[in-house]
């Protein structure tokens, strides 16, 4: 089996993705097999599954689509960046330590020490007038916190957060409101040949529907990098086991 060659996908990822989502398989199988073998790289045992990301929108399935590259939520025009080697978070000591706390008042305050600092660092970068902030780490949730309350989002955006790694950026352009089919979102994409990401849109018309048809995408993902480390196959549905056992009857 050649992992690059669509149709041969499909095949083995249908049954894997109909499991989930019975019947919508011819839809959602080509956009997954699209997209793992755009980010699939030079030796497919090497895939990263979360080069493979999923955009959800209100819509109709026959809508979803294929993006070479991120779409971020939100759409950030002319906005002032601030990018960062590290993550975002309070920096753990190399070393272990021990804090003795004797009363309930000593650990109010330790804690409330600790969001002061927090607070005041994000407070400096939100001041800055930066909109964006692009961390080669994790985003720590206390500063996530004080960073929705210093900037006032949208009700409508809070508990979407989309992590974008330093090394992911490197080399793109970010492209603002240039598909008609994405309106208010952010595509970050490669303009020099092959992408290290891509994004499938799905569109759903419930939330619910979407998270669903999300969970067969991950699946359809995970099969394609079991198949880039491992081709061969057998039936399912103990098929294998039925055989096996017939023929050792026969045998015997």
């Amino acid at each position: 089996m050649e992992v690059r060659n669509k149709e041969q996908v499909i095949s083995r990822m249908k049954s894997v993705v109909a499991s989930k989502q019975f019947g919508q398989e011819d839809i959602l199988c080509p956009l997954i097999a699209d997209a793992c073998i755009q980010v699939c790289p030079k030796n497919p045992a090497n895939i990263n599954v979360d080069n493979v990301r999923v955009a959800k929108l209100l819509g109709g399935l026959h809508n979803s689509s294929v993006v070479r590259g991120m779409v971020l939520r939100n759409d950030a025009v002319n906005a002032k960046v601030s990018v960062y080697a590290s993550g975002v978070d309070t920096s753990a000591t190399e070393t272990k330590g021990t804090v003795l706390i004797h009363s309930a008042k000593q650990l109010e305050n330790y804690a409330k020490t600790k969001e002061a600092k927090i607070e005041e660092l994000i407070k400096a970068v939100a001041d800055s007038g930066a909109k964006v902030i692009v961390s080669g780490g994790a985003v720590g949730e206390m500063a996530l916190h004080f960073w929705l309350k210093l900037s006032q989002p949208n009700p409508d955006d809070l508990g979407y957060v989309d992590s974008v790694s330093v090394e992911e950026i490197g080399g793109v352009r970010v492209l603002s409101n240039i598909y008609a089919y994405l309106p208010g979102f952010t595509i970050v994409k490669n303009e020099e040949g092959g992408n290290s990401v891509c994004a499938v849109v799905l569109r759903g018309s419930t939330d619910s529907i979407l998270e669903d048809l999300e969970r067969a995408v991950d699946d359809g993902v995970n099969t394609y990098k079991a198949m880039c480390r491992d081709n061969r196959i057998v039936p399912g549905a103990a098929a294998t086991e039925i055989e096996l056992a017939r023929k050792l009857k026969e045998f015997s």
